[in-house]
């Protein structure tokens, strides 16, 4: 467990996908034109990558399982009970994903031990909580990548409302207005999700109807057209005007956190998160939505979206800059070398896996001259026990990894 290994990874086959985004970025082509949604690497159940070791492929989880303290070093293996904690995901959204909120870690204890003793078959449609854990996640975009992320200050959402319905929801709105405050919007967004078929189908209709008019003057009507298009009379396509629009630019990312509602839009982006499967819905989806758990989970206050740009660690490398986030399972960063700029490992690190997004680079481990030549599409995974590293050529990657703290 002393060398780098490359990874051959799952890709996620979601209706939502891209059908060029990820062929183009891997250089492998979608020979049935499938939407191709997500690209797994790491160690979940569903999908774990596999590692080429001594000319063989080997599931990344059971070398995990095999091999805890050499792969994830002795702290992470202490602190997560010999798992892996995070997924590293490339995203390819070619639509929208579906509105949604994860819980935090307390709730997610709840919600799996109440689902447990209800009997709930973990693959049951009505089943919220497939584990233990919370589910704080970070998004960088690679491409131009726009999303929905937590709620908008409140008169914000009263004048959008104001222009799309006006004559409609005015008992909704007179209670956002008299209670402008997380409990004011709390009922406003369970007024809205439990409209009755036919409200909605009024409330969605008129909307529409104004932001067709109003398109070119802010890409919020736009996107409630573009919602309208794929999800037509679900309460979601109202979401634009509740929610932060955001379109992050590469190289920038955002960090959402329990109780933080978002939904991805429209993009390429790297996606890194902890290893959980906790979703609760709120609109732009055929699937199952708990209004009541949602409403228990989600944060109602007004969210700044806090936009990540990557800064230098107190190592002062300058070839890897870091989104730092209060994530304890994971840390993004990216590396960037070149003809001048080469990348030297720390000493102690945890379990890394590198995915190259543009160009070609050789990495260098420092004593037994084992090389391995990676190029745009490809990924690494470096165990916590691997000999110390040098990448040199003009590449970028990414980077997910184990906060190590100090005792």
């Amino acid at each position: 467990m002393k060398t780098i290994y490359p990874l051959e990874n799952t890709i996620q086959e979601y209706a939502w996908g891209s059908t060029s985004a990820l062929s183009n970025l891997t250089g492998k082509p979608n020979k049935e034109n499938k939407p191709q949604a997500e690209l797994w690497m790491g160690a979940h159940p569903k999908a774990p990558s596999k590692a080429l070791c001594d000319g063989q492929w080997f599931s990344l989880m059971e070398l995990i399982e095999k091999y805890p303290e050499e792969m994830l070093g002795n702290k992470t293996a202490t602190l997560f009970g010999r798992q892996l904690p995070f997924l590293f995901k490339v995203l390819a959204a070619g639509k929208p994903l579906s509105i949604q909120a994860h819980p935090s870690p307390q709730q997610a204890r709840e919600g799996f031990e109440r689902e447990n003793r209800l009997n709930i078959p973990m693959d049951a449609y009505n089943r919220n909580y497939k584990d233990e854990s919370h589910k704080p996640e970070c998004i960088c975009a690679l491409s131009p990548f726009w999303a929905l992320n937590g709620f908008r200050p409140i008169a914000g959402i009263l004048n959008y409302f104001k222009a799309l319905c006006p004559h409609l929801l005015t008992q909704e709105r007179r209670i956002l207005k008299t209670k402008p405050d997380p409990q004011g919007l709390r009922e406003f967004f369970k007024a809205l999700l439990t409209l009755s078929p036919g409200q909605i189908k009024d409330v969605i209709e008129m909307a529409v109807k104004h932001a067709k008019e109003l398109r070119d003057r802010d890409p919020v009507y736009e996107w409630i057209l573009k919602l309208y298009e794929e999800y037509h009379l679900d309460v979601g396509v109202l979401s634009p005007a509740v929610l932060n629009l955001v379109c992050l630019k590469p190289g920038q990312a955002m960090y959402l956190p329990a109780g933080r509602l978002h939904a991805y839009l429209e993009g390429l982006g790297i996606e890194l998160m902890a290893n959980s499967d906790n979703v609760l819905r709120g609109g732009c989806t055929p699937k199952h939505m708990d209004v009541p758990e949602l409403l228990k989970v989600v944060d109602f206050g007004s969210n700044d979206v806090g936009i990540l740009t990557p800064t230098h660690g107190t190592s002062g490398s300058e070839s890897e800059g870091f989104y730092f986030t209060p994530a304890a399972e994971f840390v993004l960063s990216v590396i960037t070398v070149s003809q001048n700029i080469s990348h030297d490992s720390a000493l102690e690190r945890s379990l890394e896996i590198l995915f190259c997004t543009r160009g070609r680079a050789k990495i260098d481990q420092f004593i037994d001259n084992h090389t391995l030549l990676i190029s745009k599409g490809e990924s690494v995974v470096i165990p916590a026990a691997a000999i110390p590293y040098r990448i040199e050529g003009n590449a970028v990657f990414y980077k997910a990894s184990v906060p190590l703290k100090s005792d």
